[in-house]
């Protein structure tokens, strides 16, 4: 990816040198002709065989206001998104499977708003809170968990909670996410043969539509407050990918997940035991040039963690 700076003028010589043209290198890059199916099949289908067989895998979308974070993780219905697809996949993988093994999938669906957590199934629950369990692993206090037999269950759920997820018109966007979505599936099986005993298999899969980062100038009021909260979050993300790209070199650093609630949820999807897909969206609007460059060099950078699966 070639990013070029807007404000440069190909005969100022005095600022020749001062260029902010960046390159960076993908694992794979579309334009804006790729299609639904295509930046499925080339960023997430292959994690579906690892969370059968018990790993963790998150997908996440990262990048501006308005840069189509929502369109590629739900799409539409004529094109469905990723979303839709993974779980279209997951369910007929695991029927494949049946005759050796029986197995559960549950899902749930929350939303990070302005530092407080809200179950998008069930809204009237209130606020809810993020614990440590004694072995170390995060559980979220009263979140619904729904057992689902199909992905268009899955998908009927997902529209119900949409309507609760937290959107506002912004400068930027007529329909702008103003919070975190996390979708989280657990997948749990069991062998049918009685040699095995009771030991279960758990995978969960973690698709994250995180809020675009903005400029506070875009925005006024409760917006530009909502913004606020939205880009300290960021910030904190950002700031634990730069120090996990830079574990076990010479400038290692301590990763403090503790920042945000974001943060706190996805630490096994960025520096744990998970395999993880980021897909960052940019804008090719002059007026986004420097939110582009930092979705870039974030993506960059958490490129170059290395995690243990």
């Amino acid at each position: 990816v070639v990013l070029m700076d807007p404000s440069e003028d190909p005969d100022d010589i005095l600022r020749a040198n001062r260029s902010r043209e960046n390159t960076f290198v993908f694992d794979m890059v579309f334009d804006y002709r790729a299609t639904q199916e295509e930046v499925y099949v080339s960023t997430t289908k292959s994690l579906i065989g690892g969370v059968i067989s018990g790993y963790n895998a998150t997908i996440f979308a990262y990048g501006l206001t308005g840069a189509g974070k929502t369109y590629t993780m739900l799409g539409t219905d004529c094109e469905p998104g990723i979303y839709i697809r993974t779980l279209d996949d997951l369910f007929k993988a695991l029927e494949a499977t049946t005759k050796e093994m029986d197995y559960r999938v549950s899902m749930s669906y929350l939303e990070i708003y302005n530092k407080v957590i809200r179950d998008l199934l069930n809204p009237s629950s209130g606020f809810l809170d993020l614990r440590e369990d004694p072995r170390g692993s995060l559980q979220i206090a009263g979140i619904t968990e729904v057992s689902t037999t199909s992905a268009q269950e899955i998908m009927q759920l997902l529209m119900k909670g949409n309507k609760q997820n937290t959107q506002e018109p912004t400068a930027a966007n007529r329909t702008s996410s103003r919070s975190h979505a996390v979708l989280q599936v657990t997948v749990t099986q069991k062998s049918r043969r009685k040699a095995i005993g009771k030991e279960a298999r758990i995978g969960k899969l973690f698709m994250v539509d995180l809020a675009g980062s903005e400029r506070a100038a875009q925005n006024q009021g409760k917006r530009m407050k909502e913004g606020a909260h939205i880009n300290r979050s960021l910030l904190a993300l950002g700031n634990c990918i730069n120090a996990l790209s830079e574990k076990g070199g010479s400038r290692a650093q301590f990763v403090n997940f503790r920042d945000s609630k974001p943060t706190r949820l996805l630490k096994d999807s960025l520096g744990g035991s998970s395999r993880t897909v980021m897909i960052a969206h940019i804008s090719p609007a002059s007026t986004s040039f420097e939110e582009s460059r930092m979705t870039l060099i974030y993506a960059y950078r958490a490129k170059n963690i290395k995690t243990q699966v």
